[in-house]
């Protein structure tokens, strides 16, 4: 079994991290299904980073000459140092995106297994790639929904502070 190591940097994001560690679980085991023709992901422990959307934009403009605000960056690993990888997601971007709680674990949970899949060799970059790793997307998460492998992610609400006008 790997080693995942799971750090949650979002002050309002909770989560199981045995639930986050399933997920990737479930996506080695049927790695095949998945993803096929893609290599296993290197040998290592495997990083997992939930972010606000400022730290992940300053990850973003450090490591790619970008500063816009994104939803995962994934830092390939390096196996001589055992590292799988690290995928970093921005569970704000993912409350954006969703319409309720279910769907916010869904989305949250699309960007792990989207990280993995960098991890595993796909790309976006080009149409034809893009739609590749769409479908390897959709394969993964009907995996982990059979698998009852979804994490029950929650973000709570920002606090007011005191003082503040509604």
């Amino acid at each position: 079994m790997r080693a995942i190591a799971i750090a949650n940097r979002h002050p309002r994001l909770r989560f199981r991290p045995g639930e986050v560690a399933r997920v990737f679980q479930v996506l080695e085991r049927h790695h095949a299904a998945i993803a096929p023709r893609q290599p296993a992901l290197a040998a290592g422990e495997l990083s997992v980073a939930f972010l606000t959307d400022g730290a992940l934009a300053r990850l973003h403009a450090q490591f790619l000459a970008d500063p816009a605000p994104t939803d995962v960056i994934t830092f390939a690993g390096d196996p001589a140092l055992g590292l799988a990888g690290e995928i970093c997601v921005s569970a704000d971007a993912a409350a954006r995106q969703a319409r309720g709680a279910r769907a916010f674990a869904r989305e949250l949970t699309l960007y792990l297994v989207h990280g993995w899949l960098h991890l595993a060799g796909y790309d976006d970059l080009a149409p034809a790639k893009k739609r590749a790793m769409r479908r390897a997307e959709a394969r993964a998460l009907r995996q982990l929904a059979g698998a009852a492998a979804v994490p029950r992610f929650v973000l709570s609400s920002p606090r007011r502070r005191k003082g503040a006008s509604r």
